[in-house]
């Protein structure tokens, strides 16, 4: 549209600047378009909208720019475009125990170091993704203002007799000379129109015949559905909206779900495995799941629940035999079935003390891998623990460390005390699961002190295994309603849109000459095919295609 400025229309409205099309009778006001034969753009009713100011401050510019309907569609492919980028590897927030920043390198090489260096092993969650649904959001609130209210406006304010160009210059168009009253007419092609549903107004010898105007509603309908839909994905980064999490319980024992109020405990756990029978050729002979089961009870704490000094006190909310695909549920919380770890992992030992000289053995003593003792009395004897390692290891200096948290191969460093030791003692080092006898053994670290006692587990009895590990994934999602409640909404509104056509008919009579007009935002052909039928019912064959513009004025 070219720059120009509003006058007063010849009807006498006066129109603010921008408008296309008179809002009272219709006439064009772009002097391209007055000078033109071409049918009227109607897509807004030619109103005036914000967009559209000729001298734009600061705001109207940021407001031109969201109100743009080429920058929302780059918008949504940019970002359909990072979500899509975001599914290439595993997302960091699937990881159970990984560390991200070297699994992504290790797995894939150097695409995945950079992929996880440029932040796309994080994509949902980042700034910027964050950031391009806060600009989509930001421009269908904008989009929607800068047409709905102007739109709204024109639409409300209908005037029955329109200009004779605006007639002419519609879609569908119909002229003819006429005898006889011109208000009976008018009339019997009213009580056409009410047979198929149209509301009519009659204005002398002018007509207005309107249905369905809800439909131009639908687009903005869907975008308030979009806006809920992007808002509820947003809260869903605020702490406490959304937790996707993961536990392992041992059998028998309680945890504390992470950033809750809940506790769950593993009561029993149940796995059956496929006999070879049940299993193709290539897997006969191997251990596959058939059914894993997690006897689950949920707790609340109801008391002493951040005194550390105290057991909390558990109220129980819920119990469900947890399976796959069949979580245990209370008020949104859920606890899936992720997985399960039944290898022989060492929980204690219950080792002895044995004095070699004297011949005489102290203890049994109860060693936790976890969670050991600082100090143990053996008779005379005393043990001081400075040092553990759950899985020991040396590092590239020569020095002690732990690979992993599990007790693979479990080391503990000990200062021995007691008669005929020195006053500060001597070190003693004890490897419950002896994994690599010719470098890591008592004999080899102190030769000494092996030669005069040895800590050793006299049988089998004297070691606990911990129990099988169930892996839990605790999910709730507060937002999820309200996705749901925007995706309806969002669908609703594209129901509005798709199946319903906002269709008009004007008409007026001047000196016996019939000029109508008709208009509908789609399916013109369902237009053209209803005026033909409406005409019909007053005696007047047409052909529906004659009534393209400029085909059918007699």
């Amino acid at each position: 549209m070219s720059a120009f400025e509003n006058t007063k229309c010849a009807c006498g409205h006066q129109n603010p600047t921008g408008t296309v099309l008179c809002e009272s009778c219709g006439y064009p006001l772009d002097p391209e378009l007055e000078n033109s034969d071409a049918p009227l753009e109607m897509r807004y009713d030619g109103i005036a909208r914000r967009s559209q100011k000729a001298n734009p401050s600061l705001i109207d510019r940021v407001w031109n720019f969201f109100s743009s309907v080429k920058i929302a569609v780059r918008l949504i492919i940019i970002t359909l475009l990072a979500a899509m980028i975001g599914t290439i590897f595993t997302q960091e927030n699937a990881f159970i125990s990984f560390d991200p920043s070297t699994y992504y390198e290790d797995r894939y090489g150097w695409i995945g170091k950079w992929y996880y260096k440029l932040g796309f092993s994080n994509t949902y969650e980042s700034w910027w993704f964050i950031g391009l649904l806060v600009m989509i959001g930001t421009s269908l609130v904008i989009c929607s203002l800068d047409r709905v209210l102007p739109l709204y406006r024109a639409l409300n304010k209908q005037q029955i007799r329109k200009h004779e160009q605006f007639l002419t210059r519609q879609k569908t168009v119909f002229a003819t000379e006429i005898e006889g009253s011109e208000e009976a007419w008018t009339e019997n092609l009213a009580k056409q129109l009410k047979r198929k549903r149209y509301k009519v107004t009659v204005e002398g010898k002018a007509l207005l015949a309107e249905k369905n105007r809800f439909s131009r509603w639908g687009p903005y309908v869907n975008h308030i559905g979009l806006i809920v839909f992007l808002l509820a994905v947003l809260l869903r980064t605020l702490p406490g909206w959304k937790l996707d999490n993961y536990v392992t319980v041992p059998e028998g024992e309680t945890v504390k779900v992470p950033e809750t109020s809940y506790y769950i405990k593993n009561e029993k756990f149940t796995i059956d495995y496929y006999t070879d029978d049940e299993l193709p050729a290539e897997l006969k002979g191997t251990a596959r799941a058939k059914l894993y089961e997690t006897q689950a009870v949920l707790y609340t704490c109801a008391a002493d629940c951040d005194d550390p000094s105290k057991q909390p006190q558990l109220k129980e909310v819920n119990r469900h035999n947890i399976i796959v695909n069949d979580p245990l549920s209370y008020k949104g919380i859920k606890a899936y079935q992720f997985g399960y770890d039944d290898t022989a992992k060492l929980k204690a030992v219950h080792p002895v003390l044995i004095d070699k000289k004297a011949g005489k053995t102290y203890g049994p003593f109860e060693l936790d891998m976890r969670n050991p003792q600082l100090d143990y009395a053996l008779g005379p004897y005393t043990l001081e623990l400075r040092e553990s390692y759950m899985d020991f290891a040396l590092n590239t200096d020569g020095r002690p460390t732990t690979k992993s948290r599990e007790p693979n191969a479990p080391a503990f460093v000990f200062v021995l005390k007691g008669p005929g030791l020195p006053d500060d003692g001597e070190p003693y080092m004890y490897f419950p699961k002896q994994n690599d006898k010719v470098r890591f053994s008592q004999d080899v670290i102190n030769a000494n002190l092996a030669d005069k006692f040895e800590l050793k587990v006299p049988s089998m009895e004297g070691v606990e295994f911990a129990p099988v590990e169930t892996s839990l994934n605790i999910r709730y999602d507060r937002a999820m309603p309200y996705i749901w409640v925007g995706a309806g909404i969002s669908m609703f509104g594209l129901l509005l849109g798709s199946y319903w056509q906002h269709r008009r008919i004007w008409l007026r009579i001047d000196n016996g000459r019939v000029t109508l007009g008709a208009h509908t935002n789609k399916n013109n052909y369902g237009m053209r095919a209803e005026v033909a039928s409406a005409l019909r019912g007053i005696g007047i064959v047409v052909e529906p295609k004659s009534l393209d513009n400029g085909r059918n004025k007699t």
